[in-house]
């Protein structure tokens, strides 16, 4: 009799956490944001124009500062997809983020090449399982870069 092995999918936390998480999440932005401590992340809000309606959508992502700009990771909870608000800046990549220091206008943009080499190691250096969660996923997670315009 032979055993039969199969391939392992992703294992996504249960829904009673991720509901959890997520009313975590709106309730960080309903109390503000902050910046990115030495070697850590902060929180932004970022305003995209949703792809399919035209209306501004609002959803806070940690990040980082590189120089000037402001990195993200395009995730879904780990999950399979990309988050809308990574959809809705393909489309329209004109946003506005919201910082404890005041709002700003980005043009966001996948890093590619040597920059997103860069930028994932930095990523790393923040969040020292960043490769196992992105084991998870089938598709290579986006390194967003939020430009200042």
């Amino acid at each position: 009799m032979s055993v039969e092995h199969r391939k392992k999918t992703p294992r996504l936390p249960p829904r009673w956490f991720i509901r959890l998480a997520w009313s975590v999440h709106r309730g960080v932005r309903r109390i503000g944001l902050w910046r990115p401590r030495a070697n850590g992340w902060g929180a932004l809000r970022l305003t995209t124009t949703g792809r399919r309606t035209g209306r501004q959508r609002s959803v806070v992502i940690g990040y980082f500062e590189d120089g000037p700009n402001l990195v993200s990771l395009a995730m879904n909870g780990w999950g399979e997809g990309e988050p809308a608000w990574w959809l809705n800046l393909q489309t329209y990549p004109d946003a506005t983020v919201d910082l404890v220091d005041g709002r700003r206008q980005v043009r966001g943009h996948a890093a590619t090449g040597d920059e997103r080499v860069r930028l994932w190691a930095r990523w790393r250096e923040i969040d020292t399982n960043l490769d196992d969660y992105a084991a998870l996923r089938s598709s290579e997670t986006a390194v967003v870069v939020l430009e200042r315009l």
